[in-house]
């Protein structure tokens, strides 16, 4: 798999469709990789109209490298996606994605405007319950570990699973870590899930959404949806007055039903659904 290196992390990822075609970035939520299901026919769907497609392992997931640095993942992972887009030569995209890649999604296009033609986010994660899920999962269960077992146990950490499974290099990355250091990030990580009075997402301040002044749009989120909430959509929207904003293509329940459902074995993944977003993307791509 191709692979390039951005801010001394080597990134993963895929190119589909036509070169020179415009192009659109796909980044999925959670430490979830390239390989999830719905992704690839979210991008055969976007080539077949037309457009290139780049999916990528985020820093920290499936085949891509480990990586500890910046103020939170998050931030981390945008500045990569942005160094991606550049590194490849894709000018002007359309950067879209749900639930951890809309928030990685909204930090590429805020930090380098020039990348982005467009954005297109959904599952916005938010507010008290759902972004403590995220410390408690993404940093809290990691940083337990090392505090009782040192580095080695963290190589059990569920969060990490998945890129410990695609890239053995990450396992000896962290087993070289300082347990101390390592704590200390996550923490620092947690610390970005905070809820904040002046702003719905980790990591973006009211200027840096006033800097997303590409066409923009959110979809909203579902009522019973408690770790996107249809509130922190709502307020997303607004801090971003000329966006779009459209129910999605799914049932309202999706993701509680998703959720559990994979959870159970009777779907595939959290993802799935996400290729009926695919006309209207290409219909936003087209404006200007």
């Amino acid at each position: 798999m191709p692979r390039e290196i951005i801010n001394g992390t080597g990134i993963a990822y895929e190119l589909h469709g036509r070169e020179g075609a415009p192009a659109v970035a796909l980044t999925p939520g959670g430490r979830f990789t390239m390989d999830s299901p719905g992704l690839r026919e979210f991008a055969s769907a976007l080539v077949e109209g037309g457009r290139r497609v780049l999916l990528y392992d985020r820093p920290n997931c499936g085949q891509s490298d480990v990586c500890l640095a910046g103020e939170s993942e998050s931030e981390m992972q945008a500045e990569a996606l942005g160094g991606l887009i550049r590194k490849l030569d894709l000018g002007p995209t359309v950067i879209a994605g749900g639930s951890g890649g809309a928030r990685v999604s909204m930090l590429a296009a805020a930090r380098d405007p020039e990348i982005c033609s467009h954005l297109a986010i959904w599952w916005i994660s938010g507010d008290p319950i759902g972004l403590m899920q995220l410390a408690v999962y993404y940093c809290g269960e990691a940083a337990m570990l090392a505090s009782q077992g040192g580095m080695e146990a963290v190589l059990g950490a569920t969060s990490w699973a998945e890129n410990f499974a695609r890239n053995p290099a990450a396992k000896d990355v962290i087993r070289a870590m300082d347990p101390d250091a390592f704590i200390a990030t996550m923490q620092k990580w947690a610390a970005a899930y905070a809820p904040s009075d002046i702003s719905p997402v980790p990591g973006m301040k009211p200027r840096d959404f006033a800097r997303l002044t590409m066409p923009v749009l959110v979809y909203r989120s579902g009522r019973s949806d408690l770790s996107h909430t249809r509130a922190t959509s709502e307020w997303v929207h607004r801090l971003i007055p000329h966006s779009e904003f459209l129910d999605p293509p799914w049932q309202e329940d999706e993701w509680n039903y998703r959720s559990t459902a994979v959870m159970a074995g009777k779907v595939k993944g959290l993802f799935e659904s996400w290729p009926k977003l695919a006309p209207k993307i290409l219909e936003f791509s087209r404006t200007k």
